[in-house]
């Protein structure tokens, strides 16, 4: 193909394994801005905004949320970039797309990096995000507004991901997207991870309580690094940015 939608290509060190960055739910490509810098310096980065996370400019019917199918965009991705097997840098639902990227299509994959992000949600759902849902504005003013609905570290990644303070894809299909985790379970996909995998969760963590112990068990690559970060909630690379780039530069420094 001529283009990839929502590949956005940073720049960085040539030679290396490229660096791809995935975005949880409801996030962007461009929310990982603040790490980009440094990242640079381990290889040629990149960001890929998800299926239904581009924006008004990029309509897209929702026949399709699986994870199989995102996980196949990101094949995709890799695929065009054509560099070699790159490291997946995964927060939240990007972080299940990388390692079940990684069980589907191991030639493509270097590494991982998976920051707060369980296999199994079992019996959950977005039921009760409805009413939270609706006391969002259509369009919200400016980053103030948006950091005092959902708090300065959340605000300000939400409003970098919005375009101009209005949300770059539709609720309900994002509330399937999450939905869709709920009757089932990627541990298949975990298990069968081969490549080094840095496991990152946080202290106020969406990972149900004893999973992030359970991967770490369950894991039968070659080489896990787990750490848990006290004190941080569920944007580990915003919330506690100087930890972060410490585990991620030093697992990333290992892999040369």
């Amino acid at each position: 193909m001529d283009e990839c939608v929502g590949l956005r290509d940073w720049g960085g060190r040539d030679g290396a394994a490229p660096i791809v960055l995935l975005h949880g739910l409801m996030g962007r490509g461009r929310t990982w801005r603040r790490q980009i810098p440094w990242l640079r310096r381990y290889g040629r980065v990149f960001t890929f905004d998800a299926e239904f996370h581009r924006g008004a400019g990029f309509p897209v019917p929702p026949d399709d949320i699986s994870t199989e199918r995102f996980v196949a965009d990101v094949a995709e991705i890799l695929t065009y970039i054509d560099q070699g097997p790159a490291v997946l840098i995964g927060h939240s639902m990007g972080g299940l797309h990388a390692w079940c990227a990684a069980a589907d299509y191991p030639e493509l994959v270097r590494a991982l990096v998976v920051e707060d992000m369980s296999p199994e949600f079992t019996g959950q759902s977005t039921d009760t995000w409805a009413p939270w849902f609706a006391s969002w504005p259509e369009r919200f003013a400016d980053q103030a507004e948006c950091e005092a609905l959902f708090g300065p570290i959340a605000g300000r990644y939400f409003y970098e991901a919005f375009d101009d303070g209005a949300l770059h894809g539709e609720l309900d299909v994002f509330r399937a997207i999450a939905d869709h985790w709920g009757p089932r379970d990627h541990w298949a996909q975990w298990r069968s991870v081969g490549v080094p995998t840095l496991l990152i969760e946080a202290e106020f963590t969406v990972v149900p309580t004893g999973v992030g112990e359970r991967m770490v068990r369950s894991y039968t690559g070659p080489d896990l690094r787990y750490l848990k970060v006290d004190g941080a909630g569920h944007l580990v690379h915003d919330d506690a940015p100087g930890v972060y780039r410490g585990a991620v530069e030093a697992f990333l420094s290992g892999l040369d």
